[in-house]
């Protein structure tokens, strides 16, 4: 694929400019937020996993949700402010991922209903 149809591919809204210095500029500064974000939401799903007792999953489940939140929020200011970018997706290719995740479904112990919705 040449330059011009990979560019083509690329979803990305033009970029805020920031300075080149050696101190942190904003986006320095949300990219190392949304990674500390990833990393607690990260560590919150095994905290949420491994929790014994019904109240300490219930908080820890509303702060899951407040990091995911803030992580969600992040990015899309990122993504607003072009330093975020994301490749267009081959419909073909999404259809064939789809039929194959359609193949998995079938060996599964348990059936699904409508939707691919577990029962």
């Amino acid at each position: 694929m040449n330059q011009q149809n990979q560019n083509q591919q690329k979803i990305q809204n033009p970029q805020t400019q920031v300075p080149s210095t050696p101190q942190m500029n904003d986006r320095d500064f949300i990219t190392d937020v949304l990674t500390h974000e990833k990393y607690m939401t990260a560590s919150y799903c095994t905290a949420l996993n491994e929790a014994s007792h019904q109240a300490l999953y219930q908080d820890l489940l509303t702060i899951f949700n407040e990091t995911q939140n803030a992580q969600r929020e992040l990015y899309n200011e990122m993504f607003r402010k072009g330093w975020y970018k994301l490749e267009a997706a081959d419909s073909q290719k999404i259809q064939q991922s789809y039929q194959q995740h359609q193949q998995y479904s079938s060996q599964f112990p348990y059936g699904t209903g409508a939707g691919g919705q577990l029962q």
